[in-house]
């Protein structure tokens, strides 16, 4: 790899916490000079705006955040263990990147200032959401869960309650929201098995 990517990649690793510390308008290329040590010019060599480094870093920290939640499941004990694994990646390490998650963090940033900005925060959330109902259909298509459940809202209530719980352990400074989503999506997932499968 090149010294300019590799400086490049460095600029968005680096600014990928401060943007999702600091939301858009609070961030400003200085911080990021500062994080770098990098001159003005230098920066502005690998990007044109504060708004392309900011997609960037988005793009960064949402591969994280992904891979932290569903890099290596164990996909040999069936779909409810893989959200278990989910979930419990979730609550145990709820983000990747200092600041929380960034996909709450760009959804409710950019939800009336960054149009471009908001369409990856809806972007990375269908994709999330495709991904967990993926697992769903896998345990569909087993036998493994109940056949009315609907994927898409499971994956939505899994999505909403972790993300409500994680705006709440920060508020409060307790992971004791977290825990109690976590009790309360295990309820759900025990709901949605067929008898048979029923693990817990």
């Amino acid at each position: 790899m090149r010294k300019g990517q590799l400086t490049r990649e460095r600029i968005i690793a680096e600014a990928a916490p401060i943007f999702n510390t600091q939301g858009f308008a609070g961030s400003s290329m200085q911080d990021v000079m500062a994080a770098t040590g990098l001159e003005k010019g230098g920066l502005y060599r690998h990007f044109s705006s504060k708004e392309e480094l900011a997609v960037e870093a988005f793009r960064y920290a949402r591969s994280s955040a992904v891979r932290l939640r569903t890099e290596k499941l164990d996909r040999t004990h069936g779909a409810l263990e893989q959200l278990r694994s989910i979930i419990g990646r979730f609550v145990e390490a709820p983000s990747a990147i200092q600041g929380g998650c960034p996909l709450m963090n760009t959804a409710i940033d950019s939800d009336d200032g960054n149009p471009v900005l908001r369409a990856l925060a809806c972007e990375a959330f269908a994709d999330w959401r495709e991904r967990l109902c993926a697992v769903l259909r896998e345990g569909l298509a087993s036998g493994e869960i109940r056949k009315k459940t609907e994927p898409r809202r499971i994956a939505n209530t899994i999505i909403a309650t972790l993300e409500g719980a994680l705006m709440l352990s920060r508020l409060e400074g307790s992971k004791a929201p977290l825990e109690d989503a976590q009790t309360s999506l295990e309820e759900l997932l025990e709901a949605i098995a067929r008898k048979q499968f029923k693990t817990h």
